[in-house]
């Protein structure tokens, strides 16, 4: 039998370190890591900041080369060598999926480590997108220790699956001061 995807899962920043936090999925509640900055509602590009606000899940990027198919209801796809994302305001693929070599500033989803292995892209500034206010914000795997991000929301790998299995095109991601 199949489990109901939930409607929301809830991201809770610590009240001790503003760079930590744990996440609200159902029953589960699951350790993770905030942007070195903590979190915002004014976010802008580089500040290090997790947006605060309720959004979408567009979709899920991941390795086929390092694992299988993540357990997700999410619309999916395989991470290809030459994929990245625009973060360059200046540019008008900005905080959009672009392929590689590309000149303006960007980001590569291909990456030796192994912390996008499996990438959410939450709907941060993305509809309209405005120039500026931040890019490439995603919930992806976390390094071993848990260190802050740029902006993401990461995740201990051994819980994604979990966190996964719970999350479908209508759940939405609840960032919390």
């Amino acid at each position: 039998m199949k489990r109901a995807t939930l409607d929301v899962i809830r991201v809770y920043r610590s009240p001790i370190d503003h760079r930590r936090g744990r996440i609200r999925a159902g029953s589960l509640t699951i350790p993770c890591a905030l942007g070195w900055g903590g979190t915002t509602r004014s976010k802008r590009e580089g500040d290090g900041a997790t947006p605060l606000g309720r959004f979408r899940l567009l979709g899920c990027f991941y390795r086929a080369d390092r694992g299988p198919r993540p357990p997700t209801r999410l619309p999916q796809a395989a991470i290809r060598t030459a994929d990245g994302w625009c973060d360059d305001p200046g540019d008008r693929r900005y905080n959009r999926p672009v392929r590689l070599p590309y000149p303006a500033s960007h980001e590569r989803l291909w990456r030796e480590d192994h912390v996008y292995d499996v990438v959410l892209d939450i709907a941060w500034n993305r509809g309209p997108i405005v120039r500026g206010r931040g890019s490439a914000i995603f919930l992806h795997l976390a390094r071993a220790d848990l260190s802050p991000t740029e902006g993401c929301v990461v995740v201990p790998p051994r819980m994604a699956g979990r966190l996964l299995q719970r999350i479908g095109p209508d759940t939405r991601i609840e960032i919390i001061a």
